[in-house]
């Protein structure tokens, strides 16, 4: 009898035992924390925060000559190749030069026979200065002088006298003629020595066009493209303008610059001497360092968008980057260099723009609870938080 009771009161206290255990797991499942996607969940960290604005371009020497011709020929050498160092000064190219000097050999004979031509011009000149002051008309003129004065006390024939004015009168003739000859000889003169003028200005033309058929480089630098090949006909640039025959390009890569587009909404912010860092394609991970060294007054409206153009220059030394390479240019604004900071997405304003998150929180309703926290700078993508925060704390993302 008493092992029956015993058996009893085993099984009702396991049934209570079992009820009371379904009764804690119904509780525990009504009450668990729902378990949140841990890729929603971002680790605030700790490190640099910069705010700043990023303009794409192209990498452009600072210095940068297109090399045209003077002269117009046929290319005979070509000094220098592509990636080349030239020095300001140093022949790069020559043109055929025959016909050119066979111009000035005909100029510099053009020139001897106008010199000639001036002294025979001048020598006549000369001569005819003389026979117009006529040394014998005052002697004519005294002869006649003398001999009014011996007819009067009749010492000498009225025939004498009549002689003497006679020659007196063919003196001051030819003393006219002498005067108008001198005239000529000094037009002729004067004329002579245009000429010899005009033929002087053309051996120094045709000095110059043999000395523009040897191109030089204007400035040190170096040899970014080379258009033409020997035998290539070259047209002037003195003839054609702008559509004169390039011969090479030339630039000083040593100092290069990105010119990049910035929207109008941050050009407010971006200065003169604020520091840039400089990335490219061609040198992933690599970090070059500029500055902003020119800000285009006008901004460019196309498709409703306003841009300005912003300069960044970098020190190329080493010339490792290369001309038309793509860059982006980040002009940093303000940096903070450790400090804690988390997604800008986790970020919730209210009304009053002030900032709350979600921060994980196994114990609390959800498995979140909501913060407000204090924040400063942010680069679009990760905000800086000041206060409400510490490091290794779990925000939520929304989604």
């Amino acid at each position: 009898m008493l092992d029956v009771m015993s058996l009893r009161r085993v099984l009702v206290l396991a049934g209570v035992v079992v009820a009371v255990g379904g009764a804690w797991m119904l509780y525990q499942r009504a009450n668990a924390v729902p378990p949140i996607d841990p890729s929603k969940l971002a680790t605030v960290e700790r490190g640099p925060m910069v705010r700043s604005v990023v303009a794409t371009g192209k990498i452009e020497p600072i210095t940068k000559v297109e090399l045209k011709s003077k002269a117009n020929g046929i290319i005979e050498r070509l000094l220098v190749d592509v990636d080349q160092q030239v020095q300001a000064g140093q022949v790069l190219a020559e043109l055929d030069k025959e016909m050119l000097r066979a111009r000035l050999r005909e100029a510099r004979a053009n020139l001897e026979a106008a010199s000639a031509s001036l002294q025979a011009a001048e020598a006549q000149e000369a001569k005819s200065t003389v026979e117009a002051e006529a040394p014998d008309v005052a002697f004519a003129k005294a002869a006649v002088d003398r001999a009014t004065t011996l007819q009067a006390q009749q010492l000498v024939s009225r025939e004498s006298l009549d002689q003497a004015a006679s020659a007196y009168q063919q003196a001051l003739n030819r003393q006219r003629a002498a005067a108008s000859q001198l005239l000529i000889a000094r037009a002729r003169v004067a004329e002579a020595r245009a000429q010899q003028a005009q033929s002087q200005a053309a051996v120094e033309r045709a000095e110059e066009e043999l000395a523009n058929a040897t191109l030089r480089a204007p400035i040190h630098g170096t040899v970014l493209t080379r258009d033409v090949e020997v035998g290539s006909a070259v047209s002037s640039i003195l003839n054609l303008g702008a559509n004169a025959t390039l011969v090479m390009t030339l630039g000083d890569i040593g100092q290069v610059f990105v010119r990049g587009k910035v929207d109008e909404a941050d050009i407010g912010v971006v200065r003169l001497q604020q520091p840039a860092r400089i990335t490219t394609e061609s040198f992933p991970g690599k970090t070059f360092t500029g500055r902003v060294t020119q800000i285009s007054p006008i901004g460019v409206d196309k498709d409703n968008v306003i841009t300005f153009e912003v300069e960044v220059s970098i020190d190329n030394s080493d010339h490792s980057l290369k001309a038309n390479m793509t860059a982006n240019a980040e002009i940093v604004l303000e940096e903070h260099a450790d400090t804690l900071h988390i997604p800008e997405a986790a970020i919730t304003y209210d009304a009053q723009r002030a900032a709350t998150v979600q921060v994980y929180d196994a114990t609390a309703s959800g498995g979140r609870r909501t913060v407000p926290v204090t924040i400063g700078i942010s680069n679009g993508t990760r905000t800086e938080v000041l206060d409400g925060l510490q490091a290794g704390d779990r925000v939520v993302l929304p989604g």
